[in-house]
């Protein structure tokens, strides 16, 4: 790993942990360093590094949410009588746990969130007294995901 110009470069070993870690973070380290040929020692010490420059941000579980009962994700376009009132909104939106998203945007919108319910009686309920109730909300657009065809990272 090098770093030129506050941009990080990867060599070949590193990209090959990273695919496979992407993969399944789970999948063991000395499995990993089976397939490419190198010490577990050494794995670690490139996931130290790369953990340390940043380009790692951690490991996750990823919970289904239909097992759960969510089957409604749909995308909010919130627009806001004041652009001031951003930090404000966010901060009520962040307490909303059926918010997994929220993005501030240029175009019409003044904040883009994604939020996931049980129903669309859950979405409407959540929209009517949740959301636009927010001070500062003016109105908001709402899309409801069909289906999610593309679910993926930035290719290493």
């Amino acid at each position: 790993m090098k770093v030129n110009d506050n941009k990080i470069e990867i060599d070949g070993i590193d990209k090959e942990i990273l695919r496979y870690l992407m993969e399944d973070a789970r999948k063991p380290i000395l499995e990993i360093a089976r397939k490419i040929g190198i010490s577990g020692a050494a794995i670690h010490q490139r996931l130290r590094k790369l953990e340390q420059s940043g380009l790692i941000a951690g490991s996750k579980f990823i919970i289904n949410p239909k097992v759960l009962g969510y089957t409604t994700v749909a995308f909010i376009g919130i627009y806001l009588d004041k652009a001031m009132r951003n930090p404000e909104a966010v901060k009520q939106l962040r307490k909303i746990p059926e918010v997994l998203e929220c993005h501030y945007t240029t175009g019409n919108w003044s904040i883009l969130a994604k939020i996931i319910c049980k129903d669309n009686e859950h979405l409407m309920n959540l929209l009517n007294h949740e959301i636009q109730s927010i001070e500062g909300v003016s109105r908001t657009e709402t899309f409801i995901s069909l289906a999610q065809q593309i679910d993926r990272q930035i290719s290493i």
